[in-house]
């Protein structure tokens, strides 16, 4: 049906030129929001009608003539009618839908997948620094930032994952500080206790660790404690490259790798933020005013200017956050995603007015922001706040332990990023079709148990399923279902270009839904053997797609459940 559909695109755009010659609409199909109104939509009647000065019902019976003159819609098209204002609803022939069968077979894997391209894009996601375990809102950033790398790579696009982190600052001095009052002694709330201190309990395991001497290990550093309570910079160095490492065992337990690990503090110590105030200041984009520097990030579209430096001499927090796009920029990344809370919403118009501002070429827009919204966890009706490890916040490690890594990506990309989420962890544990993830693995598990049935009872083999006669799929579910597994590409596709991965979680419900319920309708093992491979094909093919969708968010298939 792939090859099909782009026939009828082609069919369409033909029909298109006949009907408004020079017309620049892009010919185009949309899902009918009722089954029962057809297979593929077109609305180009409506659009056309304007230009023309006609109605668009009458612009709509032409186009159905038009495109009735088409080898492609005389091949694949059992009917075309006009609805409504002007709506044109096609119809597919049987055969058309049944073509996705074998088209899936064959490209197994890679079904819905485009060939390889050269353009460049790095996600930057999760970015945590390196004072405390992943909380929630790094959770919902893993899911949708290695979804949306998924989702790219499925594109054909050479994706960088990069974690970002602050490793220098107020922050890590706080750590610091944090780690040294526990080795003296003091606990929160003791009189000597820092204020703003981390009070968690993994601050005890740091201390307990440095006076040790132990030496930690994470992705990017090692480092071995002096055991001195007087060395704050050795304290501050093990602190870091400890939660680090805690923060990749969290990230291991989620799946979740990334290829590259870039330090705030490497702006400063390669003058990239100097290099970049310095460009900014030449292309005549700043002023002084009360003892600071700004930017006229107004030029820009901001709503006011931004300090970039204050009287003090320190920068503040979105001038190194330019330095770094520029660096992105010059290492080759045509497209940059940063997935972040809303609470960076800010962040956007002052880091895109200071990339336009240092005139290095980079184009308006970049870099792209998907942002997301706060996630509530409720644990046994009520809602889950501290985690006693961390001290103030549930963490990833939290949703892990109580629920599993599947539950936990598919659950916090189910939801568009910019709504807000509430994660029940008691439904993710239940074994019932209320639990989305368990309702389409099941799904995945039910139709493995009945290729095993078919290949140990019946004789059947894997193997001859392409020689299937597919012209035997006739029953409504059975096309309901081809129909959906041939809308996989286009969901990737449209997924991809609009960061939402949870398009791709709905598919995937969508797809099983279809699945039980030719399950529940149709005889899968039949005694017509021609029939009973023919419908092993569709299951088989089902199986691969529900498989690959699940892949793109980071989700198992399991066989049996």
């Amino acid at each position: 049906m792939i090859e099909a559909k782009q026939a009828l695109l082609d069919a369409l755009k033909a029909a298109i030129q006949e009907v408004s010659p020079g017309a620049t609409l892009a010919a185009a199909f949309e899902s009918p929001k009722q089954a029962a109104h057809g297979d593929l939509a077109v609305t180009a009647a409506m659009q056309l009608a304007k230009p023309l000065r006609k109605n668009p019902r009458e612009v709509a019976q032409a186009l159905v003539e038009a495109l009735g003159r088409q080898d492609a819609a005389r091949r694949h098209v059992a009917a075309m009618e006009i609805a409504g204002p002007g709506f044109i609803n096609l119809r597919l022939s049987a055969a058309a839908k049944q073509a996705v069968v074998a088209e899936v077979l064959q490209a197994g894997e890679r079904f819905g997948a485009q060939p390889p391209k050269t353009y460049r894009v790095l996600v930057e996601f999760v970015s945590a620094n390196p004072t405390g375990p992943l909380h929630l809102g790094h959770a919902r950033q893993a899911a949708l930032g290695d979804a949306v790398c998924r989702l790219f790579e499925s594109q054909g696009y050479q994706v960088t994952r990069e974690f970002y982190y602050n490793d220098a600052g107020v922050q890590i001095a706080t750590l610091a500080a944090s780690v040294q009052a526990r080795i003296r002694g003091f606990k929160p709330g003791d009189a000597g206790w820092p204020e703003a201190a981390y009070a968690g309990d993994y601050i005890q395991d740091v201390a307990d660790d440095f006076m040790a001497k132990k030496t930690v290990k994470a992705d990017d550093r090692e480092f071995t404690a002096s055991g001195d309570p007087q060395d704050i910079d050795g304290i501050r160095e093990f602190a870091v490259a400890y939660l680090r490492h805690e923060q990749d065992l969290d990230l291991q337990a989620f799946g979740l790798r990334f290829d590259n690990y870039f330090l705030e503090s490497s702006l400063y110590t390669t003058h990239r933020v100097d290099d970049t105030v310095a460009r900014l200041i030449a292309a005549g984009k700043t002023y002084e005013l009360d003892g600071a520097l700004w930017l006229r990030t107004t030029d820009f579209g901001d709503d006011k200017d931004r300090v970039m430096k204050k009287s003090d001499g320190t920068y503040t927090y979105f001038v190194p956050d330019v330095a770094y796009h520029i660096n992105k920029f010059e290492r080759g990344f045509t497209r940059a995603i940063n997935v972040q809370g809303t609470d960076h919403h800010g962040t956007m118009a002052r880091v895109r007015a200071g990339l336009q501002a240092a005139g290095v070429g980079i184009p308006e827009g970049y870099p792209d922001y998907l942002l997301h919204k706060m996630v509530t966890v409720m644990k046994g009706g009520e809602e889950v706040k501290i985690s006693k490890r961390a001290g103030s916040y549930v963490t990833l490690r939290d949703l892990i332990d109580w629920t599993s890594k599947d539950a936990v990506r598919f659950f916090l990309n189910s939801r568009k990023a910019d709504t807000e989420f509430v994660f029940d962890v008691d439904l993710a544990l239940e074994q019932a079709n209320t639990n989305p993830v368990f309702y389409v693995q099941y799904a995945h598990a039910r139709i493995c148990s009945v290729l095993r049935a078919w290949t140990a009872e019946r004789g059947g083999d894997l193997g001859t399923l392409a020689a299937a006669r597919l012209d035997l799929l006739v029953e409504p579910a059975e096309l309901a279902l081809m129909l959906r597994l041939a809308a996989y590409p286009d969901v990737l596709a449209g997924a991809a270009n609009g960061l939402a991965p949870h398009d791709v979680a709905f598919y995937t419900r969508e797809l099983a839904s279809d699945y039980h319920a030719c399950y529940d309708q149709v005889r899968f093992l039949v005694d017509d053997a021609e029939l009973t491979r023919a419908r092993m094909a569709l299951l088989s093919a089902t199986r691969q797609v529900l498989k690959n969708a699940l892949g793109v968010l980071g989700v198992g298939a399991p066989d049996k459940m």
